[in-house]
């Protein structure tokens, strides 16, 4: 296998990680021995440490020596109380070569892991990868902009009602679907709703799939109301800017909170997933979000690769611009 491939798996096991790490970014690491064989790998632990290179030099042990090691992040630099960096772990394990995908946005260590290897003797290739920007999107954007990754969860009708006249919306979608929406709580760091869908759903907004009912996320409220036990508080969607340790946020409704994130221009990506079925009257998914002119809606979304969920469908966008 190539550079490419190793570090596809690297981003693999990162992603899996999505969502028990905050604040520290998922990475993803896997060691490769002279041979081409895989010697050890794997992904930073929950709550952040260890970090994925010293829980795959750790499995390695001395078969590290003379292997390259992949790693979706570069390796950290920056001293903490907790240990050893894993820019001075790798060198120290007699590991020759490192292959990056990303480097490190934090200013505690931008450059200066790669530095770090390259004086203590370890060659440093930097890969383009896809697969592994992708796996560090939360972290990458909470860097970059202050503020978590925003995902945006819809169930809707073909045409594109999330519920009856009446409110009833249990289930426009069928068990696919909803599995593997708890699958996408489970790679979030905080749920959110809005006040009027705890009031009338009473979402518990817990994961439900089995081996990852400790995954559930924190619980939040978008309100200005009185705050709840076991739920955090947002007051408007601009208070997703002190959400410090928060690397993915999922807002999965209703129709107030999906408009009022929309509005404020802070969702990243929208996940929609749509059951064959034709409500007519009924309630839309969103409502008035500052739009005036079709023209201003174009080039704002780009449509990923989607999936067939059972009978449903699963439409992915990223917000381009």
């Amino acid at each position: 296998m190539n550079d490419a491939g190793w570090m596809a798996e690297a981003a693999r096991l990162g992603q899996g990680a999505r969502g028990r790490t905050a604040p520290n970014p998922n990475v993803g690491c896997v060691i490769v021995g002279t041979h081409g064989n895989l010697v050890a790998s794997g992904a930073t632990a929950p709550g952040g440490r260890p970090h994925a290179e010293a829980v795959a030099l750790d499995a390695a042990g001395d078969a590290a020596r003379g292997a390259t090691l992949y790693t979706t992040l570069e390796p950290c630099a920056h001293a903490s109380d907790r240990g050893p960096t894993c820019a001075a772990l790798i060198p120290a394990a007699g590991i020759e070569r490192v292959v990056i995908a990303v480097e490190d946005p934090d200013r505690r260590t931008a450059g200066e892991g790669i530095a770090m290897l390259r004086a203590a003797g370890v060659a440093v290739t930097l890969v383009d990868s896809a697969d592994a920007r992708d796996s560090l999107s939360g972290y990458l954007t909470r860097v970059a902009l202050g503020r978590p990754r925003i995902t945006l969860k819809l169930a809707l009708s073909i045409d594109g009602k999330i519920a009856l006249p009446s409110g009833e919306s249990k289930w426009i979608t069928g068990e696919d679907a909803r599995a593997h929406v708890h699958l996408e709580r489970a790679h979030s760091d905080m749920i959110l709703v809005g006040r009027g869908t705890y009031l009338a759903d009473s979402p518990s907004l817990d994961v439900r799939l089995p081996g990852l009912e400790e995954w559930s996320p924190r619980r939040a409220l978008l309100t200005r109301g009185a705050a709840v036990a076991g739920w955090e508080t947002l007051a408007s969607p601009h208070d997703v800017f002190r959400l410090h340790d928060v690397n993915d946020l999922l807002v999965e409704g209703g129709s107030g909170a999906a408009t009022a994130f929309l509005a404020a221009d802070l969702v990243d990506r929208i996940l929609i997933y749509r059951a064959p079925i034709l409500v007519g009257a009924g309630k839309s998914s969103f409502g008035y979000i500052g739009l005036d002119a079709i023209g201003d809606a174009h080039g704002r979304w780009v449509a990923r690769d989607g999936a067939r969920l059972g009978v449903d469908r699963l439409e992915i966008y990223e917000r381009v611009a």
